[in-house]
């Protein structure tokens, strides 16, 4: 069964593939990686969707979304689409130029959520392709530079942690604390911990009146997010394997691994 809840949004899953310029996550959605890599996508082309307002591209018989509309986008239930599938590109000239090999491969990457090749074209200068299935529940996107994924993650945890720590003032009103950003450099340490499939728990975060600590734990590598879920289940009665630690006072973050 999905866990489709607000617990199962609170918690991410990450299986770094380096070889093959990959990550397989689960609970960042499209909105979540847009807020965060918004400056770096120009106009996305469409491979597998239900959105009613984009354009359509006579070359490729594909339809895409324009800068100016992808907030619309990032709005609508893409998770309701079930599969959602797209590359970014900068001009529609770049599609105009696409090959029908290249096709052929931009449709099998929507089809198998696969690549046949490096998906990464000269032709639409795309940084991305994103592949998902229940939006948030499954994702597999594709890096050109993986410094985009470790910047969006490092966004996406602050942000959520941020949503689910509240803090209670003087009046006994709930304010959201600001927390610093998580450093590159920090997440950079846990790549041997990604590359096995990990799982760091917003919801099991602990704080205290010094610090907030997200606990971590190396899961192993997970196509169904089901079986992932239900290993979480069982690890989360024990200690984790890493936490991230913010501390007040110093509004600094680090990590602690056993």
């Amino acid at each position: 069964m999905k866990k489709n809840n607000s617990n199962g949004r609170a918690v991410v899953y990450v299986h770094l593939n380096e070889t093959k310029q990959y990550v397989l996550s689960y609970g960042i959605e499209f909105a979540e990686f847009t807020e965060s890599l918004s400056d770096l996508i120009n106009q996305i082309l469409l491979l597998k969707h239900h959105f009613d307002d984009g354009d359509f591209n006579r070359h490729s018989l594909l339809e895409f979304v324009p800068n100016e509309r992808l907030k619309k986008l990032v709005k609508d239930d893409v998770y309701g689409y079930g599969d959602f599938c797209w590359v970014d590109f900068e001009e529609e000239e770049g599609l105009n130029e696409l090959t029908g090999q290249e096709l052929a491969e931009l449709l099998y990457l929507g089809h198998m959520k696969d690549h046949l090749k490096p998906p990464f074209y000269q032709k639409l200068r795309n940084r991305f392709v994103y592949l998902a299935h229940d939006d948030g529940w499954w994702n597999k996107i594709y890096y050109r530079n993986m410094m985009d994924f470790y910047r969006m993650l490092g966004d996406t945890l602050v942000s959520k942690l941020t949503e689910s720590k509240t803090e209670k003032n003087l009046l006994g009103l709930k304010k959201k604390r600001v927390l610093s950003p998580l450093p590159i450099e920090l997440l950079l340490k846990m790549k041997t911990m990604m590359r096995e499939g990990i799982l760091i728990s917003i919801y099991d975060s602990v704080q205290s009146r010094t610090s907030i600590e997200v606990p971590i734990w190396i899961l192993g590598d997970f196509d169904n997010m089901d079986d992932m879920y239900e290993d979480y289940e069982k690890l989360v009665k024990g200690s984790p394997d890493a936490k991230l630690i913010y501390d007040k006072k110093k509004t600094e973050w680090k990590l602690y691994t056993n």
